[in-house]
């Protein structure tokens, strides 16, 4: 892959992914295993959750477009109710019937119960003979590639890179402008150590919010850009990172909690994506993430009562003892997440149509940068598509990754 040879294959493990979903007590496997399913479920209500999926089959829900229609079309109301409904709400802080269905479709694609079930029973390397329509279940991926000592070691890297052939990468510069001149970009204000620096320039490459970046062009955008631009919503993210005895941690590299009793959605440990992350044997640390807003109480928190209250939720939880919690950091990221609600589709064209006709050179990348729901391959992928059509002067449509069923991790 690309990233070995950036990195090299030493610097990668190979990883086996382990996920469960914590709701009411019982813990799911995840990807789905029918038998855990089934014993945690009983056998009465595993039947009524597959008489569910099969008369979805025949009665379509109403409204397609919300995330509630799509992904009850594609595991039938009950298994909705039960794994996707609270959850959801706890990472968008809104009802799912109130989001658009494009997360879902990026996130679960060609999943539906019938093909969950077929991979929980058949054997890995039989899958291949059963009959297919050519595309993978980007969910249903059970090993991965981890870096050694976490993701940072691939940006760290590329610095290195990019710096041994001229560049600069310059860190704590804050962009304030971009100076349009024509239907261009000519120019970037940056706020440094050492006051304002301007970077003259022929093309950007942004992955800044989107919002962000008509926001910051001078002369500005039409009165009805810039509202769509402030009309964009984001979700953002805080995680308490705690550090525990590793004989109290688990085996799995997040656990969703779909719980609603508690706050924390979703629950990691980092020694389970790759122990060398750890120094000290004796010990692991668990991520809890909270998906807030940045005017909530939970964001707004001292660090000190948002640690107390990750260890009250991993004791009520039954993962680890509140008393067991060695020490706690606390990292808050706002923006960490793009808000597909019902208006975000129009707002993201009007500012995309504004783009390519008043600042044609500038090319929107990544998550943040198009409003999109990506995984970090597919960000990357617009990356490099971006540098081709700068560099190769090619054509690609940066707007079309994710939007069919190929998966890109594989290129």
């Amino acid at each position: 892959s690309v990233w070995e040879e950036i990195l090299g294959p030493d610097d990668f493990l190979v990883r086996s992914r382990k996920s469960r979903i914590f709701y009411q007590g019982k813990f799911y496997d995840y990807p789905l295993n029918a038998f855990n399913a089934l014993k945690n479920l009983g056998p009465f209500e595993a039947a009524l959750c597959v008489l569910s999926y099969l008369w979805v089959r025949v009665q379509r829900p109403a409204d397609l477009d919300s995330f509630e229609g799509y992904t009850a079309s594609k595991f039938g109301w009950r298994l909705y109710r039960k794994f996707f409904e609270s959850y959801t709400e706890k990472v968008w802080g809104k009802p799912p019937s109130e989001l658009k269905a494009d997360w879902a479709a990026q996130r679960i694609k060609n999943l539906n119960l019938m093909r969950a079930v077929l991979n929980a029973l058949v054997p890995a390397r039989l899958r291949a003979f059963l009959p297919s329509r050519n595309d993978r279940v980007t969910s249903l991926i059970d090993t991965f590639h981890y870096p050694r000592l976490g993701p940072g070691m691939m940006w760290e890297r590329c610095a290195e890179v990019v710096t041994d052939q001229g560049a600069r990468v310059l860190t704590d510069h804050r962009v304030k402008s971009l100076q349009r001149q024509d239907n261009r970009v000519v120019a970037v204000v940056a706020d440094s150590r050492d006051g304002n620096l301007i970077h003259e320039c022929s093309s950007v490459i942004s992955s800044m919010p989107l919002s962000s970046l008509v926001l910051a062009l001078v002369p500005a955008a039409p009165d009805e850009v810039l509202e769509a631009a402030r009309g964009l919503a984001y979700r953002d993210f805080i995680t308490v990172a705690v550090v525990v005895p590793a004989d109290t941690g688990f085996d799995d590299n997040w656990i969703y909690i779909h719980s609603p009793e508690v706050r924390v959605g979703r629950v990691q440990n980092f020694r389970s994506w790759s122990p060398h992350m750890i120094p000290d044997e004796s010990k692991t640390c668990l991520g809890l993430e909270y998906f807030v807003f940045e005017s909530d109480d939970l964001w707004n928190a001292g660090d000190d009562e948002l640690i107390a209250l990750a260890k009250n939720e991993l004791d009520a939880l039954g993962l680890v003892k509140a008393e067991l919690v060695e020490s706690g950091w606390v990292v808050r990221m706002p923006k960490a997440y793009p808000m597909y609600d019902e208006h975000y589709q129009e707002r993201v064209a009007v500012m995309c149509d504004w783009l390519a006709e008043c600042a044609s050179n500038v090319y929107p990348v990544g998550r943040n940068g198009m409003h999109r729901y990506n995984n970090q391959d597919h960000s990357m992928f617009t990356a490099m598509l971006a540098v081709d059509n700068i560099v190769l002067e090619t054509t690609h449509d940066i707007w079309s990754v994710n939007v069919e069923a190929e998966y890109h991790e594989t290129r």
